[in-house]
């Protein structure tokens, strides 16, 4: 009986059919496994999303930046320039220093100026000082009480006594139509405690602990320990404390009566936004034109406490989320 001889190799699978055997599996390469297990906003952007972004901040900073470029350039503006434009003069043709002349000449501008940056120093100062007090000892839960004064601080955040009794208040304790109005009644924020105190709470206890076994007192703790470790937060409260000081607009409307005391805010209300002229001894004699003047006088404003941004910018973020988390 003849028999068919079997292959020497193994017999290929027919047209059409599965290959016999273990399944295989297709190898996923290596890149593309790290990146599909990544989060999409891990994912570098895209081009076109680069430039959307892009798009999008120089939209921005041009609409930020054209009304201040406009009411600088407009300060150092002639008359012929004023008369020339429109409106505000961004590049002026003739420019001139008469409308700071005109206003440093006088008393009244330099003077709210002189006032603004005194009661800004002073009364960043005197904020700073109380609330970092009031901040480490509400910290410290073993001071007995603690807990209720910081709830009277949160109290005073959500229920605001009202105008007539904070005016009642100032007039009864002698602070109208003085500097000290100014600053007492906002003397420490509510919102700056409850960070400050929050930022010495998440502190290592470790660290304090180790202080008092070298023999350091509160005092001493605060210090040489707890202040050197609160640079960020600290920078970012005298921030907040120096901007509510220099736009004082409506303590010094409320509680100063004379007009040699007024701060730079309501000397700006008065002959800016009123256009009221501020009499013959606010302005030396010029022949700067009044629009000059009045965005002059804007810029002194606005520019002192403009600079003091990009030196704590670093601060910022850091000071208040470092603060803010819990507490």
């Amino acid at each position: 009986m003849l028999t068919a001889d079997k292959p020497a190799g193994p017999v290929p699978p027919a047209a059409g059919t599965e290959p016999q055997g273990p399944a295989r599996v297709r190898a996923v390469p290596a890149r593309r496994k790290k990146t599909a297990d990544r989060p999409p906003w891990l994912e570098p952007p895209r081009k076109t999303t680069v430039a959307a972004r892009a798009l999008a901040l120089t939209v921005v900073v041009l609409v930020v930046a054209y009304p201040l470029l406009g009411v600088i350039g407009t300060s150092f503006a002639s008359q012929t320039d004023i008369v020339k434009s429109t409106g505000l003069v961004l590049w002026p043709d003739h420019p001139t220093l008469e409308a700071y002349r005109t206003i440093f000449t006088g008393g009244v501008v330099l003077r709210a100026l002189l006032v603004s940056i005194a009661v800004t120093v002073l009364g960043t100062a005197a904020s700073l000082l109380v609330t970092i007090g009031m901040a480490y000892g509400l910290s410290r839960r073993e001071v007995t009480g603690s807990r209720f004064m910081l709830l009277t601080a949160l109290f005073t955040m959500l229920f605001n006594p009202g105008i007539i009794p904070n005016f009642l208040l100032v007039n009864e304790l002698g602070l109208y139509d003085t500097y000290a109005a100014l600053v007492l009644p906002t003397l420490v924020s509510a919102f700056n405690l409850v960070v400050l105190r929050s930022f010495f709470m998440n502190l290592p206890e470790e660290l304090l602990d180790a202080a008092r076994v070298d023999g350091a007192g509160d005092l001493r703790i605060l210090l040489r320990v707890v202040l050197p470790l609160s640079k960020a937060v600290l920078a970012v409260i005298s921030l907040f404390y120096a901007v509510t000081y220099w736009n004082a607009f409506f303590n010094a409307l409320l509680y100063l009566d004379d007009a040699e005391k007024w701060p730079i805010p309501l000397v700006l209300r008065t002959f800016v936004l009123q256009g009221q002229s501020l009499g013959g001894t606010a302005l030396g004699e010029s022949t700067a034109p009044q629009q000059s003047v009045q965005m002059a006088v804007l810029v002194v404003a606005v520019v002192p406490i403009l600079l003091v941004y990009p030196f704590l910018q670093r601060y910022f973020t850091k000071g208040v989320l470092t603060g803010a988390v819990k507490g």
